[in-house]
């Protein structure tokens, strides 16, 4: 920017919003203040019920434009972040948004810096009030008030930030048939099944505390609560004691998770004693049996079982999660990209994997139809202790001395319980037949991150198979 061409410019400039979301307000504003070359040092952004102002700040009409100012250049990315960074209840955040601005016009490159002070507070806003929409998402619960022709539905919900607004469209595409109303400190809104409008702010008692489908609800949640998945700290994570009274099912979190241990144990026994016939005496025997398969739900979506390959007997196991879309039209383990990715490191590391034996936790492919295209699902504990009986019996025939374990489902499959790979990866554990375990991540995983974490995580993958080479190295010594 060019110095002030006018010595009045040197006024600071109160600012107002019409709402704290405002985000459009702020914009036309920000463009116009930018075109008259008012640094951000002498702006105050006057938001309602936020702050007292500025003392010295000017109350005279904002500066007009210069003519032959030039017109703004904002990267796409900032407006996108901007937009989101402005629901945040951080009181300087619009502040904040006009100092990028200002910045940004000699340093177009600047958004990408993540090191800079301004832009990482950015990023820090912007994930706050993603996760504050999110939760909201996940957690209002409609109540029903009235019958007939009189039937609504409220929620009510307390936001961390201005994101009221922001989320109206998620509702109203979601739940286009019904009325309702969203109730919160900040405001409310109400769906009449074609018109959307705004209401003033509410009181927690505006709302119904309960209705007659709560019963309905809790028992549903009650039967789809996996005691083989749980993780209480990660669950808290997600859905943290604030939000719980707001939640019918909240009330029966602490039962489950102190009965989460037993409900497990008998899944794993369930899943073991699924099976009263005899072992299989061969490898062959039990390609050809788990084609047949139809204990589980996946053995009956009609695909293909895969069968584990490799030498009869040998030291060393490798064990995924399921067979994938290409493995299941060609019929063999670890073909698809993953396979591929495990195959370069595999030989990367020193290990012949013609000499070790392939298989997966899971012989049947777990998808969900999206168009012409199968997506890979992830089987449940359940599903993977019913099959875990097909693992045990390659394991008594194949002898290997050492068996891998890719991912958590597949060392569910030899350890009977659910584990934090991170936790556990490249260490032995000691199986009941005398075998040793080594844990490592899924490379589908691999594939699914970012360039950056991506190289980070892969050359961890890359360690723990260079020490599973290292110790096979040492078992045959």
């Amino acid at each position: 920017m060019t110095p002030f061409r006018d010595a009045g410019i040197a006024d600071a400039f109160a600012v107002p919003l019409a709402a704290p979301d405002d985000f459009a307000g702020w914009r036309d504003q920000a463009r116009r203040l930018l075109m008259a070359e008012v640094p951000p040092d002498r702006v105050t952004w006057q938001v309602p019920g936020e702050g007292g102002g500025d003392l010295f700040a000017s109350g005279h009409r904002l500066p007009a434009p210069h003519p032959d100012a030039p017109q703004p250049r904002v990267p796409r990315a900032f407006l996108d972040l901007a937009a989101k960074a402005a629901l945040h209840r951080d009181e300087g955040r619009f502040a904040l948004l006009y100092r990028l601005l200002w910045r940004l016009q000699q340093r177009p490159g600047l958004i990408e810096d993540e090191a800079d002070p301004d832009v990482r507070q950015l990023h820090r806003l912007v994930r706050t009030v993603r996760r504050d929409i999110h939760k909201m998402r996940a957690f209002v619960r409609f109540r029903v008030i009235g019958s007939g022709e009189d039937e609504r539905y409220v929620a009510w919900f307390e936001p961390d930030h201005h994101i009221l607004r922001a989320n109206a469209k998620f509702f109203v595409n979601r739940f286009a048939g019904m009325r309702w109303a969203i109730l919160t400190p900040q405001g409310s809104l109400h769906w009449d099944g074609g018109v959307l409008s705004e209401g003033p702010p509410a009181a927690r008692s505006d709302a119904p505390a309960e209705d007659a489908a709560e019963d309905l609800w809790r028992r549903y949640y009650g039967s789809i609560f996996n005691p083989a998945r749980l993780k209480v700290g990660a669950m808290l994570k997600e859905m943290p004691r604030r939000y719980w009274k707001n939640l019918p099912e909240a009330a029966l979190i602490p039962e489950l998770i102190a009965g989460a241990q037993a409900r497990e144990a008998a899944m794993v026994e369930q899943g073991g004693n699924a099976f009263d016939a005899e072992r299989p005496g061969s490898l062959p025997e039990i390609a050809q049996a788990i084609m047949a398969c139809r204990r589980c739900p996946i053995g009956c979506n009609e695909t293909r079982a895969v069968a584990g390959e490799g030498p009869s007997q040998t030291p060393l196991m490798i064990v995924g999660e399921q067979p994938g879309d290409t493995e299941e039209e060609q019929g063999r383990p670890f073909i698809g990209p993953a396979g591929q990715l495990l195959r370069a490191h595999l030989a990367d590391a020193g290990l012949d994997l013609s000499k070790a034996w392939l298989t997966n936790a899971v012989k049947h492919f777990k998808f969900v139809p999206r168009g012409k295209r199968r997506l890979h699902q992830n089987p449940t504990a359940k599903e993977i202790d019913i099959c875990r009986w097909w693992l045990e019996s390659e394991r008594v025939l194949v002898r290997p001395r050492l068996v891998l374990a890719l991912g958590a489902s597949a060392a569910r499959s030899l350890l009977g319980k659910t584990v934090s790979v991170q936790q556990v990866r490249g260490q032995p554990l000691a199986l009941e037949d005398g075998s040793e375990l080594w844990i490592t991540t899924h490379p589908s995983y691999l594939l699914r991150l970012n360039d950056g974490p991506r190289a980070q995580e892969e050359a961890r993958f890359a360690g723990d198979l260079r020490a599973v080479a290292a110790r096979l190295a040492e078992l045959a010594g």
